[in-house]
């Protein structure tokens, strides 16, 4: 009788169930291995990539890719524990303090991200990547939880003695290209970069302490190369998408050039907080960390709908461009363009907009983007019955993987239309 008393007390108390299981569009039920990672998926900081977008403005060209940095996070912690399952079966041994680890730094691999990503590394902050935020958030919830985010920082910054530990976090075959290739595929629609993570990991090894794919897995690594290839030219370097990124950019840019000349702009406090004052590197501190947490796409977009309505003709002009969805026209080639053909879009521009000769580079400037499908310097080895190592350029009888292995570069040029 006494032990239902304290059962009905135990109830009353509500203990939360921390052990939930999560509903993936592509892979499924995904069940969160334990309290400790329940409450990092729990925390405002880790929350925050509810709001923001996977693809930055990806779905003005694919209406699908609307998914966000959460989604993404939650499918490479699902991957993770598959690689793990896989590993062991495999006789890798990996203890529950390294499993428990290695979910969660890929898990946190991208909560420095900031709005619409890498826009506001190029404009409003400076001098400091996504990674090195990472890593800043990392080592504040390591804080927060007693020290239990050690490892996963270590594993994270590369300094594990172990070193397929950290290849699963970064390499050229790693968890988190796994999953946003084959996820990003599925909500844009791309067929062309639906890769078999599933495949790919059944074949996954250790050798000479070093991730590697049994020769079984050759031809699913040919195509993860391909795929990778084609989504970069077809989707992250969709031509449309360029165009709306470098105009959120100069939006910024524009915007906190107005701020620190003390013009009065609607924004949110978090956004204030980036738009008038100079953020770097060097003076990135914990109250900068904290601001950085309650910055997203949603105040940006709200604030980029205000400004449209701006007195700054600049900045009102761009702002326009991104609400209705009316982009600058551009232009893409190998070689680049020349002086003289920049100086006549120029030229134009300056007349046709009524703006200063400074102001016409918010309209009109050209870049150039490259992409390289596959880095010789970090090699993917191929594991072979014989139980020797081989770069996969040179395992596969592809001749086109050697093609992938040279950087392509195009060049580019925006002006209005």
């Amino acid at each position: 009788m006494q032990i239902h008393i304290d059962n009905l007390a135990l109830l009353k108390k509500k203990i939360p169930n921390k052990l939930k299981i999560l509903n993936d569009p592509i892979y499924g039920f995904i069940q969160i291995p334990n309290s400790l990672i329940f409450d990092i998926i729990e925390h405002p900081y880790f929350q925050r990539l509810r709001r923001i977008m996977q693809m930055g403005f990806s779905n003005l060209v694919y209406p699908g890719a609307n998914h966000t940095r959460f989604h993404h996070a939650i499918g490479c912690m699902h991957l993770m524990q598959k690689s793990i399952r896989v590993l062991r079966f495999k006789q890798v041994v990996i203890s529950s303090e390294e499993e428990n680890a290695l979910c969660m730094a890929i898990l946190l691999h991208d909560i420095g991200h900031g709005a619409f990503s890498h826009a506001l590394e190029s404009s409003i902050v400076s001098g400091i990547s996504h990674e090195e935020i990472s890593l800043k958030f990392m080592k504040k919830l390591n804080k927060e939880f007693n020290g239990e985010l050690s490892l996963a920082i270590e594993i994270f910054e590369g300094k594990s003695p172990r070193k397929f530990l950290g290849q699963l976090i970064s390499s050229q075959l790693d968890i988190d290209r796994l999953d946003y290739l084959k996820r990003d595929s599925f909500y844009t629609g791309v067929t062309e970069g639906n890769i078999s993570s599933d495949r790919l990991i059944a074949m996954m090894n250790v050798k000479d302490d070093a991730l590697v794919i049994e020769q079984k897995g050759i031809y699913s690594v040919e195509k993860f190369l391909i795929a990778r290839r084609l989504m970069y030219w077809q989707v992250y370097l969709h031509k449309t998408g360029i165009v709306a990124e470098n105009i959120l950019v100069n939006v910024l840019k524009r915007a906190k050039e107005l701020a620190l000349n003390g013009a009065e702009l609607y924004c949110s406090s978090a956004l204030n907080h980036f738009l008038y004052q100079q953020v770097s590197a060097t003076n990135f501190t914990e109250e900068t960390l904290e601001m950085f947490s309650k910055l997203d796409d949603y105040d940006v977009l709200s604030a980029i709908k205000e400004w449209v309505n701006h007195e700054d003709k600049v900045l009102s002009l761009l702002s326009k461009m991104i609400v209705d969805r009316k982009l600058l026209k551009i232009e893409i080639q190998h070689e680049a363009f020349e002086s003289k053909y920049v100086n006549k879009k120029r030229e134009k521009a300056t007349k046709k907009l009524n703006i200063s000769d400074k102001e016409v580079g918010f309209f009109v400037f050209h870049q150039e983007i490259s992409n390289q499908a596959y880095d010789l310097k970090t090699p993917i080895y191929i594991l072979n019955k014989k139980g020797k190592l081989k770069d996969i350029s040179k395992a596969s009888d592809q001749l086109n993987l050697q093609a992938l292995t040279i950087p392509v570069v195009k060049h580019f040029i925006c002006y209005p239309k």
